[in-house]
């Protein structure tokens, strides 16, 4: 063979060698068996790296999809999913893992994680109370923040998640009530009685032990009086003194001739 070709042959098998090489080295995991890769993938959430986690436990499902570990992957993927910023990716993973396995003894894990992302998401709650139009807001993620961790307390009472749980629906109770109740602040600045009569009678109906209840209570009668529904207005005002027989809307410090509900204003 002449030494253009001999040169050309060893050039070309150098590039197929080079080829084969870089193919090998573009992923490390190969070989590695699933509890190598579930090894690895937890220490990257111990160190933080949650990026590189999901990326193991992605190849742990797809090579091993039906070993003990390629279930317990799905719960670590949708937490290391979470901790890394990917909200929408970590609900697909709990979700997932809940249609898949729902008599599997993490379940309540898989609820619980739902509950808690859900819970965290607090951006967009934190523009309730600022944003001037709150005809429009749907406080979505704290009602399925409240769905997940209710499954967690009604089905799963002995779960070791059951007691934090029940704590964070309190706190989303509170939340969900004083939403309707700012709502309804807001329909009332705005003379749409209506519609402030309802959202506080939602809020009475739905949130019965929230803190909430007693400015919702106060909404329904300054409603009702501005509508000229007199029977309703004194139904509500005989609730308001029934249960908040100490409430400082009681007690103007004004003339008896004013009426208290008239005298409380919502320009707060």
């Amino acid at each position: 063979m002449r030494p253009s070709l001999l040169a050309a042959a060893a050039l070309a098998a150098a590039f197929l060698l080079g080829g084969c090489s870089s193919l090998l080295n573009e992923d490390e995991t190969i070989g590695w068996s699933a509890q190598k890769l579930y090894g690895e993938a937890k220490d990257a959430i111990g160190a933080k790296d949650y990026a590189r986690a999901v990326k193991y436990l992605e190849k742990l499902e797809a090579r091993y999809p039906y070993g003990r570990y390629a279930q317990q992957a799905q719960l670590e993927i949708a937490y290391a999913n979470w901790k890394d910023g990917e909200r929408a990716a970590a609900i697909a993973a709990a979700d997932r893992f809940i249609k898949l396995f729902p008599n599997h003894p993490n379940v309540d894990y898989a609820y619980y994680l739902k509950g808690l992302i859900n819970f965290h998401n607090q951006e967009v709650a934190m523009t309730w109370f600022t944003d001037a139009d709150m005809s429009d807001r749907d406080p979505k993620g704290t009602r399925e923040a409240f769905v997940a961790l209710k499954e967690v307390v009604t089905r799963f009472p002995e779960s070791r998640y059951a007691e934090d749980a029940a704590a964070r629906m309190r706190y989303l109770v509170n939340s969900l009530a004083s939403f309707e109740v700012h709502v309804a602040r807001y329909y009332m600045k705005r003379g749409a009685f209506v519609a402030a009569a309802n959202r506080a009678q939602y809020a009475i109906q739905n949130y019965p032990n929230s803190p909430a209840q007693e400015e919702a209570v106060l909404i329904l009668v300054q409603a009702y009086d501005a509508l000229g529904m007199e029977d309703l207005r004194e139904g509500a005002d005989r609730v308001m003194r029934a249960n908040f027989p100490d409430s400082r809307y009681l007690k103007p410090g004004r003339g008896k001739e004013t009426s208290w509900w008239r005298f409380w204003n919502l320009d707060r």
